[in-house]
């Protein structure tokens, strides 16, 4: 069985944790300037055997969204679409939410975040290109739907969250979903997370001033990462960020959005930054 590790009073460096080794068999986390982490909800099976399955509760909804603001508007990867179909969204909102739950618009999830539009999680997710056994690193847990929709797809997640509350109801969502193929994070985004990594695709969820750093260093070459960039209150752009086999990197424009800004001591604080819908395409 998973552990949901919720308490407030035991702060751990996420070394503290028997984790496996990174891939890479880097130790990288001896460095003495790296982030605190703390672990909520710690993956237990790898990719599609993690996946859960769902009751029939709002499925006609579920269907009625995927087709007309998903499939309608482009989208065509067939396991995306699948996941959009199957994920229980209303599950992953706040109570007084649900009624809209399958509406084309992000929701409200407290603390100045949203869950983001289905259209934007569909958009996003198809420019990965994933396949079942993945490694995915998020970026931006929020109210876990992104995270969920990975899941279905039979990919492992790793997923980080700032703002604790937002995190450990995200953990509690998913572990009471049946999810055993997600890793449920709180820290600073900005360093992603090394211990898992390479990744074969990285997906952020909030707006950075620029790309970080450690989230090259942590895709692996020839893999893709989708990160909106720009100032909030701005247009912003989502980049699609090719790394090569080389080690370089190359960044696509695929639209303008309007997300949320990442926060933390690298990402930019929300005071400089006043949040915003996290994910309305404009």
């Amino acid at each position: 069985m998973k552990e949901l590790l919720l308490s407030t009073m035991f702060v751990l460096s996420s070394l503290a944790f028997a984790q496996p080794q990174a891939p890479n068999g880097g130790d990288a986390g001896q460095r003495s300037d790296r982030p605190t982490t703390e672990v909520l909800l710690r993956a237990d099976a790898a990719g599609p055997e993690g996946r859960p399955s769902f009751d029939a509760a709002r499925r006609e909804e579920r269907h009625r969204m995927a087709e007309s603001q998903v499939a309608g508007r482009g989208i065509t990867d067939e396991a995306v679409l699948e996941a959009m179909r199957a994920v229980p969204r209303h599950e992953l909102v706040p109570p007084e939410r649900r009624d809209r739950a399958y509406a084309d618009t992000p929701l409200p999830i407290g603390h100045g975040q949203t869950i983001s539009q289905p259209y934007i999680v569909a958009f996003m997710t198809e420019k990965l290109q994933l396949s079942p056994g993945d490694r995915v690193l998020e970026i931006g847990t929020g109210s876990g739907y992104q995270a969920a929709i990975l899941g279905a797809m039979g990919v492992e997640v790793v997923s980080i969250e700032i703002i604790r509350p937002l995190a450990e109801q995200a953990a509690r969502r998913l572990e009471r979903l049946g999810y055993d193929n997600i890793t449920v994070i709180h820290g600073d985004g900005y360093y992603g997370y090394e211990e898992f990594a390479p990744y074969d695709a990285i997906v952020v969820t909030a707006a950075a001033q620029h790309v970080p750093p450690p989230l090259i260093e942590q895709l692996k070459p020839g893999n893709r990462m989708v990160i909106p960039v720009g100032q909030a209150g701005w247009t912003q752009n989502l980049l699609l960020v090719t790394k090569t086999e080389d080690g370089r990197t190359r960044t696509r424009n695929l639209m303008s959005v309007a997300f949320v800004p990442l926060t933390g001591d690298r990402g930019g604080g929300p005071e400089d930054n006043p949040p915003g819908d996290r994910d309305r395409d404009r």
